[in-house]
């Protein structure tokens, strides 16, 4: 992943993170548009990945 890349993800993860209302059931589609984004960051694969997840076991 390029530095450009990174900078974008986190880009994209601030502005959902400002998009949060504090409501837990109306941020559930965010909060899992932000944890997929953190998990390409991170190098960990995403919950549609065709492959188990080394990360979190699943």
């Amino acid at each position: 992943m390029t530095e450009q890349q990174k900078i974008a993800l986190e880009e994209a993860i601030s502005a959902l993170k400002g998009k949060l209302t504090g409501d837990m059931f109306a941020d559930m589609e965010v909060r899992d548009e932000i944890h997929n984004l953190e998990m390409q960051l991170k190098g960990v694969k995403p919950i549609d990945s065709h492959f188990d997840c080394i990360g979190c076991g699943s």
